[in-house]
Formats: structure tokens, C-alpha cells, sequence
């Protein structure tokens, strides 16, 4: 088992280190959608601000009020959405000419980050703000992230091994390994959907009631 892990482990890091500057492009693409989603929260108008704070509150207060949180609604919410993500890079890559769709659902996903720390930090204040997001989105992100930068790298490396060799044979079997990596990532971010329904969610009950 000792040995298995081991190997695990070499091989993501291998994986990485290959890949060095396509997961730096797909990373920096990431960071720069959480900066506009933060930057799109800090200069809108005081009455979006006012509508996304009462948005927020009447969150907190029906999940202060819910004795019962349905899981099975989360979970399948949740790993929808994961498999929007998953199944879009995937299309848009073996298209070739999508990827820069490719990494514009990378840039959504960090605005999208972006626009969530920043709309609870500045309705509900910076601490309390943020042991919310620890406590609701840190775990499953932790893993969902990670999965659609690999899928998104995945995609990239698809684009320019296609547009290097452009023999059929080879765009057949890229197209097969990029699918093939593809359905490995869509079980991390199942896994990510499992974490945020079964423990993030209910971690996120107990504590609702001090903010």
C-alpha cells in the first residue's frame, strides 16, 4: 500500500513537472478571474451591493431555519455543475479551435471564486467572511480546482500536440488519451461534489448559527 501511494504520488508530480509551463498559463488564467471577480465586487454600486447583501442574509437566515438539508438535491446540483465543467473542457479541447473557450471556463470558475469570497467578506465582514468560505467552498475546492486546471492542461496539451503532427493517427490517439485523463478528472470532481454535500454542508450547519 506504502509502495502504491508512493507511486501515485511520483507520477502526479512527474505529470506536473512535464507540464510545468502549460499548468502556469492554466494557473495564471485561474488567479486572474478570482482578481476580476474581487474587482467586480469592489466597484459595483452601492445598490447591487445592497441587493447582493440581502441576497447573502436571506441565505444565512433559511440555512439558520432548515432543520433538514436535503443532500440528495445538493449532490445532484453539485455534480451537474461539475459535469458541465468537465464535459465543456473536454468538447471545446478535441475541437481544437475551442480552446480558448477552454480557458475561458477557467477564467469563469476563478471569477466565479473571485465573486463569491468577495461578496461574503464585504457583507458579512473580513473574519466572519472568511471562516465562511473555509468552512463552505475550502475542502471541495481543494480537489475541484486542481481537477479542471488538469483538465483544461490536458486540453491545451491535445490543441498543440494536434496542430504539431496533424496525421490522423495521432490526433486519434491524443483525442483518446485526452479523454481518458478526462474521465479521471470528472471522478475528482465527483468526489468534490460528495465533500461539499456530505461534509462542507454540514460542517456549514453547525456553525451558521454564530454568524
Amino acid at each position: 500500500m506504502r509502495t502504491k501511494e508512493i507511486s501515485i504520488k511520483e507520477t502526479i508530480k512527474q505529470h506536473v513537472l512535464n507540464n510545468k509551463r502549460e499548468y502556469i498559463i492554466t494557473a495564471l488564467i485561474f488567479v486572474i478571474g478570482i482578481f476580476l471577480g474581487v474587482l467586480f465586487v469592489n466597484n459595483t454600486d452601492n445598490n447591487q451591493k445592497e441587493q447582493i447583501g440581502s441576497y447573502i442574509n436571506e441565505y444565512i437566515t433559511k440555512m439558520k431555519d432548515t432543520d433538514n438539508i436535503n443532500n440528495g438535491e445538493v449532490l445532484k446540483t453539485s455534480i451537474k455543475q461539475s459535469m458541465l465543467i468537465a464535459v465543456g473542457i473536454w468538447f471545446f479541447a478535441t475541437t481544437v479551435i475551442g480552446i480558448p473557450l477552454v480557458f475561458g471556463i477557467v477564467l469563469y470558475r476563478g471569477f466565479s471564486l473571485g465573486y463569491t469570497i468577495a461578496t461574503f467578506v464585504s457583507t458579512i465582514g473580513f473574519s466572519k467572511g472568511i471562516i465562511f468560505i473555509i468552512i463552505s467552498i475550502l475542502l471541495q475546492n481543494l480537489i475541484s480546482i486542481p481537477a479542471i486546471l488538469a483538465l483544461a492542461v490536458s486540453g491545451f496539451k491535445l490543441y498543440k500536440s494536434i496542430i504539431k503532427d496533424k496525421r490522423k493517427e495521432n490526433i486519434k490517439l491524443e483525442i483518446i488519451r485526452h479523454t481518458i485523463f478526462s474521465i479521471l478528472m470528472t471522478f475528482l470532481l465527483i468526489v468534490s461534489s460528495l465533500v461539499e454535500t456530505f461534509i462542507s454542508t454540514n460542517i456549514l450547519k453547525v456553525i451558521i448559527k454564530y454568524f
